[in-house]
């Protein structure tokens, strides 16, 4: 009897810990007082990184492996049309000189830039992921266990400087209005502000205990956050004096977010496979 009464509780606690799982897995996704969300793009394979052309349309990666992902461009009038393919883990867009840029995080791999229809092959790095601008110069992060780095690529010489080196999963980079650059650590847990004319060690911390902190977006607002995390991953706004709010939780492995108009943004769910619309609504 002793034995039935340990199994008994032994498949209490299982069954209380898949269904625990299970609600994290399922729990749709809540926003903060004054925000309302919807599916924006459903059945996305590996959403990761977004997007606006030239053009106005959205551009959009599939996260796949093994030259298996692709870029699709989805126009105004919601129609979709493969633009690239053949790439592994494209997880880095970014509107650059009149074109777009592409990152890929798997192995060593190229950045390319695709202007005009036209495809080329910018610089190389190691798992690059994330990628900004400060309208010159394009800033790549890798995204590398141990020893990763921030490379900065200068356009007209072609030349590609190693601005830090020694980084922990590094995810998110972004270039703000004001000239600060900031980077993600996820294997830290922390946000970086890049310090000028600094070295290895030398940059401040200006977020940490965060739940694997990957893309960053920087405006006027301040500092948005999204979270890596397989489980209640969150959006978040690091205002400049500090605080910080946090806009949507419960996202899965959230990756890019991307304004895309007044009071309207798109947020990548990778582990939904979906893109969401937020929208902040005004008093």
């Amino acid at each position: 009897m002793r034995a039935r009464g340990f199994l008994a509780a032994g498949f209490l606690v299982v069954l209380a810990a898949s269904g625990f799982f299970a609600w994290q897995h399922f729990a749709p996704v809540t926003v903060a007082d004054g925000w309302t969300y919807r599916v924006y793009e459903d059945g996305v394979p590996r959403a990761s990184a977004l997007a606006l052309g030239a053009d106005a349309d959205l551009y959009y990666s599939e996260e796949l492996r093994d030259r298996r992902g692709r870029i699709v461009r989805r126009m105004a009038d919601g129609s979709r049309r493969e633009v690239l393919a053949g790439l592994s883990k494209p997880d880095g867009l970014l509107a650059y000189r009149g074109g777009i840029a592409i990152a890929q995080e798997q192995s060593e791999s190229p950045v390319y830039w695709l202007h005009d229809g036209e495809i080329a092959a910018l610089f190389v790095g190691r798992q690059i992921e994330g990628l900004s601008t400060d309208g010159r110069y394009l800033y790549a992060i890798e995204d590398i266990k141990e020893n990763g780095r921030i490379l900065r690529y200068d356009p007209d010489t072609r030349e590609v400087a190693v601005l830090r080196s020694g980084l922990i999963e590094g995810e998110g980079i972004a270039v703000c209005p004001d000239g600060n650059v900031f980077y993600a650590e996820k294997g830290r847990n922390r946000i970086m502000r890049l310090q000028a004319d600094g070295v290895d060690g030398a940059d401040q911390v200006i977020r940490q205990n965060l739940n694997r902190p990957g893309f960053l977006f920087c405006d006027g607002e301040g500092l948005w956050i999204t979270e890596d995390s397989t489980h209640d991953a969150r959006l978040m706004l690091l205002d400049p004096d500090g605080g910080l709010q946090v806009i949507a939780r419960r996202l899965r492995a959230a990756q890019t977010f991307l304004p895309l108009g007044e009071d309207r943004f798109l947020l990548a769910d990778q582990g939904r496979n979906r893109i969401l619309e937020l929208e902040r609504l005004r008093r």
